[in-house]
């Protein structure tokens, strides 16, 4: 009696690494169109391509040699954008190991390791490379309300007339306007699905033209 050959079985399924590759896709610039891999870590939720199209509309004016510092840069999209528009600097900052090797590849890639500087460490406890940046990214992991904190630990040493962007959750615009209330005054306010986002100016500045 013969046997019935038996069907191929499926390998089994792969089990995802902590960091699952992904590409970036660079907006504007000089290096406008580039489709770079990136490492996205477990739970990281990179800001998306048309909230990043509208910030640096917001901040054409102003990114032009400008010095950066991007916390929480997971990917790094927002400050490789800012390098892309011609940021003198961004200082990239992450608590995880594998987010900052992925940008520093990123970096190696676009032979542009000689304006950044990469921090392995906590954003809120982070030491600001000098002179004091003109530009500030934060986008925390949402779950985590990080917002508040963040800005406590960087305001005293931002430059004169500094911008600072926040992304959070669209559903709570109301707390972060409440959290800004007395700390800055929010230039220009959007909303991009489930995601709310800001370019907000220091109060301690004092008289501005209110320009972005």
């Amino acid at each position: 009696m013969s046997r019935r050959p038996r069907g191929r079985r499926n390998p089994p399924a792969r089990r995802r690494p902590p960091g699952v590759e992904s590409t970036l896709r660079i907006i504007g610039g000089d290096w406008r169109g580039r489709r770079l891999p990136v490492t996205v870590a477990d739970g990281l939720r990179p800001t998306p391509e048309r909230v990043r199209e509208t910030l640096f509309n917001w901040l054409a004016p102003r990114i032009l040699g400008a010095r950066c510092l991007d916390l929480f840069a997971g990917t790094g999209a927002l400050g490789i954008e800012a390098l892309s528009r011609g940021a003198a600097h961004v200082q990239f900052v992450d608590s995880d190991r594998q987010a900052i090797a992925s940008i520093r590849d990123t970096l190696s890639t676009l032979d542009a390791t000689d304006r950044a500087t990469l921090t392995l460490g906590d954003a809120l406890r982070v030491s600001i490379a000098a002179p004091a940046p003109e530009l500030v990214f934060i986008d925390p992991p949402f779950a985590r309300h990080l917002h508040g904190e963040a800005l406590d630990a960087i305001f005293a040493m931002l430059a004169p007339h500094a911008r600072v962007y926040l992304e959070y959750p669209a559903a709570e615009a109301a707390a972060i306007q409440s959290l800004l209330a007395g700390r800055a005054r929010v230039l220009r306010e959007k909303r991009a699905g489930q995601v709310g986002y800001c370019l907000a100016q220091p109060a301690r500045d004092g008289e501005d033209n209110g320009r972005p």
